[in-house]
């Protein structure tokens, strides 16, 4: 079967990227809104501490779905192809995403709102742990063997992109709405907006063509689901690769949730809102650059030295950023971010589309890549947020915060420095 051309690859690259960036959208608008509204608008019959901890909670109720959507969609994704399950994937973000933006509030329903949210977050949880899969394969399976790191980088720089869309359309709707308006309509809008996924879905499906490798590859008729068989010749992988994964999510969320609700929180730094959302989104800005640069870095010297490397570096730089946030200083907080999101997690994000692809055959890729990527996020990302908030009424202190990441960082890269090459 021909190579794909340049123009191809390039192309898929971009709709990976474009993809992945919307959908991240979706999933992060989520995180803004349980950091600045959700509290008081779902969970109204709490005090404000405890408001803020199950609506974080309830952030983390789409990572516990994220392995049932790994599971479903990647079984849909060795059996039809990867782009007819990437489409499908889309259309369910996109509807999940748009009615989270429709729902009453708990002053409207009183309780069955908060039962409702976490329903669709539920559901949001399970596109996205098809999507990702998706992106990846899409990008990897049609690159060159040699380029593999740095078209893989596309489906990663997605999350960076998502947090720019997500973070800038809630700066816009706070720059032309009151406080009392942005709290009564104005959360609502980048949340309908995202029906504009559903057409994106369209436009995959009909312009672009399944991947090179699925096609290439020997699919007998099969007696199991490919995740059964993913399971069976893949154990060991998988659990390396969820350990792999354990600290991109954890201290992801860290940087672009938890540190917003930290920083904005008047009984700790009461920084302006506005303020912090920038500082994130200019982290996020640099890091849509840096992750092809580190995707191709680890086309040159190596996916598992590059991921390592920036594993075990973010660990130790967790102790500087949270000096560096608790100055109070919007400059100070944003350097953290640069270097700790922008940077250092990049060596670690950037590589990890190729590096995972790698580790499975291509005949339960989806399954086994899927699985992997959704149970490294259960363990690290589901519950960063929540537990960074107890740790800090625990302990008093951010210290406590960055020993967490840190150990994340060390548990990855003792992982990646296991986890074997096996493509075909």
């Amino acid at each position: 079967m021909a190579a794909p051309s340049r123009r191809r690859i390039a192309s898929v690259a971009f709709a990976s990227w474009a993809g992945a960036s919307i959908e991240w959208y979706d999933f992060f608008i989520y995180g803004t809104a349980a950091a600045l509204v959700f509290p008081e608008l779902f969970f109204a019959a709490q005090d404000p501490l405890t408001g803020t901890l199950l609506s974080f909670a309830t952030f983390g109720v789409a990572f516990v779905a994220r392995p049932f959507g790994g599971v479903l969609f990647g079984h849909l994704g060795d059996t039809i192809g990867r782009k007819n399950t990437l489409v499908l994937a889309l259309i369910t973000m996109g509807v999940s995403t748009t009615l989270i933006g429709l729902l009453p509030t708990y002053a409207s329903i009183g309780a069955a709102a908060p039962i409702l949210l976490v329903l669709l977050r539920f559901v949001q949880g399970i596109a996205v742990g098809g999507q990702q899969g998706g992106v990846i394969l899409l990008a990897t399976e049609n690159a060159p063997a040699r380029r593999r790191g740095l078209y893989g980088s596309f489906a990663s720089a997605g999350a960076p992109g998502g947090v720019l869309l997500a973070n800038g359309a809630f700066l816009l709707v706070t720059a032309v709405t009151t406080e009392e308006q942005f709290r009564s309509w104005g959360w609502r809008l980048p949340f309908v907006a995202s029906i504009l996924l559903i057409a994106l879905a369209v436009v995959i499906q009909l312009l672009l063509e399944e991947t090179v490798e699925f096609r290439a590859a020997a699919r007998p008729q099969r007696r199991r689901s490919p995740v059964v068989d993913a399971v069976r010749d893949h154990p060991r992988q998988i659990l390396l690769a969820a350990g792999c994964y354990l600290a991109i999510n954890l201290t992801y969320y860290v940087f672009i949730t938890f540190v917003v609700a930290y920083a904005t929180n008047d009984a700790i730094l009461g920084l302006p809102k506005h303020e912090v959302l920038t500082a994130v989104l200019i982290a996020s800005a640099i890091e849509l650059f840096a992750l092809p640069a580190a995707g191709w870095l680890s086309d040159l010297v190596g996916r598992r030295t590059v991921f390592a490397v920036g594993a075990l570096l973010l660990g130790a730089w967790s102790f500087a950023f949270w000096a560096l946030v608790d100055t109070g200083s919007i400059g100070l907080l944003t350097l953290g971010l640069v270097v700790g999101l922008s940077l250092l997690h990049s060596l670690m994000y950037g590589p990890q589309g190729a590096l995972f692809s790698e580790a499975f055959s291509a005949r339960v890729r989806y399954s086994a890549l899927s699985l992997g990527i959704q149970v490294g996020s259960v363990v690290g990302g589901a519950f960063a947020p929540f537990l960074a908030t107890a740790l800090l009424s625990g302990f008093g202190s951010s210290t406590a915060i960055a020993a967490y990441m840190a150990l994340g960082c060390a548990v990855s890269a003792g992982c990646t420095a296991a986890l074997r090459r096996r493509v075909g």
